[in-house]
């Protein structure tokens, strides 16, 4: 069955939840919401979530739904915007009454949004947030992803493997985005120090900032080996085209907060040998390939220039068909008089997951709120992606 997809956006939410929850959903519905973010700093990696959203929930109510009821999504558009993650948040939980959330994306709309789903006593599953242990003091936030710390500690050790020749390194952060931030100053210093790589040289930029040519330059004057990078997909390009026109000859090696699958194409010649982390490889096998066929046929049919799947979409698949399984066993029924007892068993079932099978691999949820899964780290080449190493 074609899910019901219903999408929300301030005001205009707000004017008619109303109507939509009384005219439209059925008792024989299970809904979840769900904060996406169309635009905003990381929409490159963003704006595809929903295609995996909604992979799942089809599969999920084409074998049956939830205890013999049909799953919806309910979105929400943050923009990308950490105020709106609240008050999607606060919509979806309290004028949708969904059973659990996914998202927000960022570590920003995360920082704010979780607090909010503590309160509200509703789980929150962020599929792409990363700063260190945003989700530890909550007991309703998760998050999909593997801390940044670790995921740049595999992709290090990685290029060092393949590159022993590699003895100096420099860090360029963003300084405008609150995950950017947290890799350059925190995580980056300590895993290129572990590394044995010395740090020579740090600048900071604006993400949106046009000319990078000034931290470029700066970068140029020790020409290190290896140049880290904190910062969303879009500067991270343009940082690196900056560099190699200026001559730079190094690496450059990043979280996965960088990791575009189309980073050969958009960084051309400057970012051949750079070596990025990633929660999925959709060239991995079978289940990996037909996901990323259905992936690609429903993101030609809504004309998205995308069409190979990321971690991120993946994520936001993994974290439905979760929710589902967590759902299932609490045996919810989505009854208004039930609604805080199920949120609350979705919350203790997702916390006690244990190699849950997903097509990123078999996840885990650690004592943090973050999901422990495998890290594939790959490294661009003149003919596009190459997987270097899996870590698990």
């Amino acid at each position: 069955m074609t899910p019901i997809l219903k999408t929300l956006t301030g005001a205009t939410a707000l004017a008619s939840s109303a109507f939509f929850t009384t005219a439209v959903w059925a008792a024989d519905e299970l809904k979840i919401g769900y904060l996406v973010a169309k635009s905003g700093p990381f929409v490159s990696l963003s704006k595809t979530n929903t295609i995996g959203a909604q992979i799942a929930v089809d599969e999920i109510n084409a074998n049956g739904g939830i205890n013999g009821k049909t799953l919806v999504l309910v979105e929400f558009d943050t923009a990308g915007n950490p105020g709106q993650a609240v008050v999607g948040l606060r919509q979806l939980s309290q004028d949708e009454n969904v059973l659990a959330i996914v998202g927000p994306f960022s570590s920003s709309e995360a920082k704010v949004a979780f607090p909010q789903a503590e309160r509200a006593g509703i789980v929150s599953m962020s599929m792409a947030s990363s700063a260190p242990k945003l989700a530890e003091p909550f007991s309703y936030g998760f998050r999909n992803t593997t801390n940044e710390g670790i995921m740049i500690s595999r992709a290090v050790a990685t290029l060092k493997a393949v590159d022993p020749d590699a003895k100096t390194s420099s860090i360029a952060y963003a300084t405008d985005d609150a995950v950017s931030v947290a890799i350059g100053t925190k995580i980056l210093p300590v895993v290129l120090g572990k590394a044995e790589l010395p740090v020579q040289n740090e600048v900071s930029f604006k993400y949106a900032a046009f000319d990078l040519s000034v931290q470029a330059s700066q970068l140029m004057e020790t020409k290190a080996d290896v140049v880290a990078v904190g910062a969303p997909p879009e500067a991270a390009i343009k940082l690196a085209n900056e560099m190699r026109r200026q001559g730079h000859e190094g690496r450059l090696v990043a979280g996965s907060t960088v990791f575009d699958v189309t980073l050969p194409e958009r960084m051309g010649e400057a970012g051949v040998g750079s070596v990025f982390p990633t929660a999925f490889y959709w060239d991995l096998n079978d289940e990996t390939k037909a996901f990323a066929a259905e992936f690609k046929s429903r993101a030609e049919a809504q004309g998205i220039d995308r069409t190979v799947p990321a971690q991120f979409d993946s994520s936001t698949y993994g974290i439905v068909k979760m929710f589902a399984a967590a759902m299932e066993q609490a045996n919810v029924t989505g009854d208004a008089e039930s609604l805080e007892a199920e949120r609350t068993a979705i919350r203790d079932n997702l916390s006690a997951l244990k190699n849950f099978p997903t097509i990123e691999g078999p996840i885990s949820i650690g004592a943090d709120g973050d999901a422990l899964k495998s890290t594939y780290v790959m490294e661009i080449t003149a003919d596009g992606w190459k997987l270097l190493e899996t870590h698990r």
